[in-house]
């Protein structure tokens, strides 16, 4: 029964636009989220970057030993050389990816849910609709969001680009984007999406199976609840399982995105993820496939704690000054808050 004209009206905003709600109040938990773990996110990048084969082609001096070992003397290496609040380089363009990625991510989930993949007769949400969900939602986040993830990956570069006596390419964030634009077009604000979009899906894949396996083996077969400890136990293994099998397709991505370009936009070192792939096999060996595993695996399991910490305090804020009252998506937060 539909709720008459006159009574809607005087209900709160956020009841009568519940998606657009959860966009808003997903995309206030990320950025909160994204400047806590932000320097973990750098520290992958430049761990992703470290001895590319490829370079050797073009001549370049990045090639050899690397100057970092490892996730801490990589950090520390960038403050001491470039300083401290360099580990946010490039934060505001991930701002805008997570504003785009998991807000656009919630509401085309929830849309999935309600719409396309419905509850059983039991009323009972299978698994596999979850998952198939979550990959969906991650990949039309993913690939509407590749522009920002573009520019927050050469941005991270910078810095190093300036020790190596480079030029750097921007002056900001909006002259990257215009750079970007004037230089590829349309088309080059997407370079790289096909390995983001296949790493939007693995990783959805695997943190969304193995959170819900864990925490039901956690919950039936411990004396644990189904309490933040559970979550966040849960949320560890399930950021290990998605890192092992994102990270592969996130150094593919992340070297696309950063090689350099001709006047045309295009790349100098890679004519596709296939041809990236093959090159860091051989050159450097499979295991560079999985260069940046620790940072990307803590980043995933800090990232979701906060995201989900911030979402629920802002709805409960929200609650207590009664802007809020539609029922709030808990298990919708709780099993996409990982990711």
């Amino acid at each position: 029964m539909s709720v008459p004209e006159d009574e809607e009206r005087l209900l709160p905003l956020v009841q009568r636009w519940p998606r657009a709600s959860n966009f808003v109040l997903s995309g206030c938990a990320a950025t909160v989220a994204e400047l806590a773990t932000f320097p973990l996110d750098l520290t992958k990048t430049r761990l992703q970057m470290q001895g590319e084969a490829a370079l050797a082609r073009l001549g370049d001096n990045a090639r050899g030993p690397a100057p970092y070992r490892g996730m801490v003397r990589t950090a520390l290496g960038i403050i001491q050389e470039e300083g401290f609040l360099k580990l946010w380089q490039g934060v505001t363009p991930a701002i805008y990816r997570h504003v785009v990625y998991s807000g656009g991510r919630m509401v085309t989930y929830e849309h999935l849910r309600e719409v396309v993949f419905h509850k059983n007769e039991d009323k009972h949400y299978p698994l596999w609709k979850s998952v198939i969900g979550g990959m969906l939602a991650g990949v039309v986040g993913q690939f509407l969001a590749n522009p920002t993830d573009l520019v927050k990956v050469q941005m991270q570069m910078e810095g190093k680009r300036k020790l190596e006596g480079k030029p750097l390419r921007f002056r900001g964030v909006h002259h990257a984007f215009a750079k970007i634009l004037a230089e590829g077009g349309i088309r080059g604000l997407w370079a790289g999406w096909v390995p983001n979009v296949q790493r939007a899906a693995l990783v959805n894949m695997g943190d969304l199976t193995t959170y819900d396996t864990v925490k039901h083996y956690l919950v039936l077969n411990t004396t644990l609840e189904d309490n933040i400890m559970t979550h966040s136990l849960s949320s560890f293994c399930s950021g290990l399982v998605a890192s092992i099998l994102g990270t592969p397709a996130d150094v593919i991505k992340s070297r696309i995105m950063n090689q350099p370009r001709d006047k045309q936009g295009r790349g100098l070192l890679y004519k596709s993820s296939t041809d990236c792939l093959v090159q860091a096999v051989q050159g450097e060996g499979f295991m560079s496939l999985y260069k940046g595993f620790l940072p990307s695996w803590l980043r995933m399991v800090k990232f979701g704690l906060s995201f989900c910490f911030c979402f629920l305090c802002t709805y409960i804020t929200f609650d207590l000054f009664s802007f809020l009252a539609w029922p709030c998506p808990q298990n919708t937060v709780l099993s996409f808050c990982f990711l």
